[in-house]
């Protein structure tokens, strides 16, 4: 009778070795289930030492997208892996637009690597033996919504910003840029969106910074209002000088009837 081969196994001895699921499946269904044997079955076939390869630090990668036709949904994913020597290898690189242009499948929002992505990362995680991982992603668009796209030459930063409404190709690569770019980074669309501990926290200041200056209650509160005011000018991306040109803000470079719903960015390293 065969023995059973349990999930938990498999995921220990890829998590020990670095190899791939089918790889470690393989070696436990040959050591009749027997972990250490396969183990050993493994030491000896890829000349590999378990020596834990999950516990070393993947602070390297890549971003990949991937866009369908007419912009009305994107695909953006990092994955990560422990040197830039490997980030930067052709076979890595085909590897994350492979899994950028898999996740191009799935519906808009956060993704999870399913078997397909697991199965191109392992293919090179088998050549490279280092620890390479899927480490995030996100599928923008749908009715009525464009995408804007943008990957850095370096593979290390992406972003994605989605539309509402009609937004001619050159706005929405600028928009991207500005995300790319802006320092501080945004926080949100909107004032609206800013996380509440965030302004709050901002108003803590600006009330301590105006009250230490001696000034009174009445005329603290007056400058607490402008520093908020130029802090949410910094953070919400619509009222942000936009990048190119200062003058504006982000919102100006919008066609009428066009406003952004969501953005990210991913940045390896940041």
């Amino acid at each position: 009778m065969p023995a059973t081969i349990s999930a938990k196994d498999v995921a220990k001895l890829r998590q020990a070795s670095g190899l791939g699921m089918m790889e470690c499946k393989k070696a436990l269904t040959e050591a009749e289930g027997d972990f250490d044997r396969a183990a050993e079955i493994i030491r000896t076939k890829y000349k590999t030492k378990m020596e834990g390869r999950s516990d070393r630090e993947s602070t390297e990668g890549r971003v990949a997208i991937a866009v369908a036709p007419g912009r009305a949904k994107a695909a953006l994913v990092q994955i990560n892996t422990e040197t830039d020597f490997t980030a930067n290898n052709d076979k890595f690189i085909d590897m994350a637009q492979k899994v950028a242009d898999l996740a191009l499948d799935t519906e808009p929002g956060d993704v999870a690597a399913n078997d397909a992505m697991n199965a191109a990362i392992d293919e090179v995680k088998l050549v490279t033996q280092e620890n390479i991982q899927f480490g995030q992603g996100k599928v923008f668009g749908g009715p009525g919504k464009t995408v804007g796209s943008y990957a850095h030459f370096t593979g290390r930063t992406g972003v994605l910003v989605e539309v509402q409404g009609e937004c001619p190709e050159d706005v929405l690569k600028d928009l991207c840029m500005h995300v790319s770019a802006i320092v501080p980074a945004p926080l949100g669309v909107s004032e609206d969106d800013i996380p509440a501990e965030a302004v709050e926290a901002e108003k803590k200041i600006a009330l301590k910074d105006a009250i230490d200056s001696g000034k009174p209650q009445e005329i603290a509160e007056k400058m607490v209002t402008g520093k908020m005011r130029k802090y949410l000018d910094s953070v919400a991306l619509l009222r942000q000088p936009f990048v190119k040109d200062d003058k504006k803000q982000v919102k100006d470079i919008l066609p009428a009837g066009a406003t952004i719903t969501q953005f990210v960015k991913y940045q390896v390293g940041g």
